[in-house]
């Protein structure tokens, strides 16, 4: 059997060949996303798995998969809006994820912003480049004073209640779907409730069309002045424009933002002289109350190696005729 990894990076390679040698396959690596440019490359394979942020809206890719004798498309990602999942469906393409690769690994990310922001640690830093070293304005909150607001209450959002809760926090959870697993730890509110009496809110939802620019105006305007504001789950799930404006009139205190709208050709890649033209994160990146990272939440040694293991896992199921552990449903 043969693997084709897009979009594979040098710290995966480690992973792949341990994969190779445990499950007596071939795994190939490519440095490019799945596209249409690039599908011909999977010519002569029997699965692939793929990471990117580049949506696959094309649908010769689902139809050139298939004519190759590829019957699916293994994520080595959480999300799967990159998907045509018409076109997959036509030619009858199936799409696994990797749900739960390490929910630790984005709820420390969480944690730290968390933490950096109520400690005003980029200010700081900021202020003693200009060897301003005064107290003025940098009182900190602790946070077993706090509550945090967590909305979606998936694998990561319970693994950034449970940590929260440890601290000391209240925590409220806003979540049509309520988890029994976690009524020791959270209390269950509403969307509303939840933002007007959280000092700190966090996302961990997908970005479905329910879930597109949640955070807007309205949204953002219940929030209390100032609490801190934690996106780590999709970009899109906010908008930007209305975050700034949030950020800029005083009506939220901070944000840590790891993932942004126009993300796909920014985060992970060393852009150099050549720079970026996304007005929006130029300002975020600027304020002393933001801090900006490159969609580094799952970038951990833990969970990168399980990312790889599950992908590899489901291709190899689905070649083999068997049922995956981590099939998307979609009509």
């Amino acid at each position: 059997m043969k693997l084709l990894m897009y979009n594979a990076q040098s710290y995966e390679q480690a992973n792949f060949d341990r994969l190779a040698e445990e499950n007596g396959v071939q795994i190939d690596m490519v440095d490019v996303p799945l596209s249409k440019d690039t599908v011909d490359l999977a010519n002569g394979y029997d699965a692939i798995t793929v990471q990117q942020h580049s949506p696959i809206p094309d649908e010769i890719v689902y139809q050139k998969l298939s004519s190759f004798g590829i019957k699916q498309i293994s994520l080595r990602t959480t999300g799967f809006e990159i998907i045509n999942f018409e076109a997959a469906k036509e030619s009858d393409i199936k799409i696994t994820n990797v749900p739960a690769y390490s929910p630790r690994s984005v709820s420390e990310l969480v944690l730290a912003d968390v933490m950096a922001l109520l400690r005003h640690l980029k200010e700081v830093h900021n202020r003693q480049l200009k060897n301003d070293f005064c107290w003025d304005g940098i009182q900190a909150k602790e946070i077993h004073n706090l509550t945090v607001g967590i909305i979606g209450d998936g694998t990561i959002g319970s693994a950034v209640a449970r940590i929260f809760r440890a601290l000391g926090a209240t925590v409220l959870v806003a979540d049509p779907i309520e988890r029994t697993d976690l009524y020791d730890t959270v209390e269950y509110v509403t969307y509303d409730h939840l933002l007007a009496n959280s000092d700190v809110v966090t996302m961990h939802t997908p970005l479905t069309k329910e879930m597109e620019h949640f955070m807007n105006y309205d949204r953002f305007k219940k929030m209390k002045n100032d609490a801190i504001f934690i996106n780590a789950s999709r970009g899109g799930v906010v908008d930007t424009d209305a975050l700034l404006s949030a950020l800029k009139v005083g009506e939220i205190g901070a944000a840590g933002i790891d993932v942004f709208e126009g993300e796909e050709t920014i985060s992970g890649i060393n852009l150099g002289s050549s720079g970026y033209d996304n007005e929006n994160l130029d300002e975020l990146i600027q304020m002393d109350n933001v801090l900006v990272t490159p969609h580094i939440g799952f970038y951990t040694d833990a969970a990168v190696a399980n990312m790889d293991k599950f992908a590899t896992e489901d291709a190899i199921s689905i070649y083999q005729g068997k049922q995956p552990k981590h099939l998307v449903e979609f009509e």
